[in-house]
């Protein structure tokens, strides 16, 4: 029954994404013609029924707070733990607004995965070439001064179940450089979704926006040290609440 389960989603992920994209090309062209605003919300809007309509198949049960926190407009960065393949879906359902990501660069030879990404505000980086990791950072900071929304992962790698690793260093930079106030966003359960055994099981899920934290008034060197301990120490606690 799980394997039916398992195997009827991935083809529903799949297909709904491949079957949206000429559905998301013409709204794309209209975006980079000039008409952001309004494209912008109708390439999220097919995002987010993606999104939500495959998490509603997987049978999980959502549990989402903190929303009021979330800004519907401006400059903004969300911080987030990485529990599973899972997350992404969980942000683009649930958050109420549009946001790009950093992808690692091998997603970019993804097909289909790779236009989505794109489209959504998502960049590829390269953490082999420093010069090019510093001009998609660099890229990033310019998107969210635009007053665009940019989610970040500073694991850099999904925890499957590990609890919260430690954040890379530097991983807080895209915010910082920005001086876009910061949303610390804590996700439970998603692992157990798929990852924990293999196979898609219904599962409780928790999403967890937490309060904004300012970075424009920090002194520089508490950006680069105690700002990041500070948003681990918020989110730890609330997975641990």
């Amino acid at each position: 029954m799980f394997m039916i389960k398992t195997i009827f989603l991935v083809f529903y992920v799949l297909g709904l994404m491949v079957f949206l994209i000429p559905l998301g090309i013409i709204p794309a062209l209209f975006y980079f013609l000039g008409f952001r605003k309004s494209m912008a919300k109708v390439i999220h809007f097919f995002a987010q029924f993606w999104a939500l309509s495959s998490i509603k198949l997987s049978g999980s049960r959502v549990t989402v707070s903190g929303l009021e926190f979330v800004p519907e407009k401006g400059s903004v960065c969300f911080i987030s733990n990485h529990c599973g393949y899972m997350d992404i879906l969980l942000l683009l359902a649930y958050c109420k607004r549009q946001f790009g990501f950093i992808a690692k660069k091998e997603l970019l030879y993804i097909p289909f995965l790779n236009f989505w990404i794109y489209i959504l505000g998502g960049l590829f980086i390269d953490r082999r070439n420093v010069r090019k990791a510093i001009r998609t950072i660099n890229k990033g900071v310019e998107m969210i001064k635009a007053g665009n929304g940019m989610i970040i992962f500073p694991e850099g790698t999904r925890s499957k179940g590990r609890g919260l690793l430690p954040f890379h260093p530097g991983s807080l930079k895209l915010a910082t450089a920005a001086e876009a106030p910061i949303i610390p966003v804590a996700i439970e359960g998603s692992y157990d979704v798929y990852e924990k055994t293999g196979r898609v099981v219904s599962a409780d899920v928790k999403l967890t926006f937490l309060p904004p934290i300012d970075t424009s008034s920090l002194p520089l060197e508490d950006r680069k040290h105690v700002l990041s301990d500070r948003i681990y120490a918020v989110i730890k606690a609330q997975l641990e609440s």
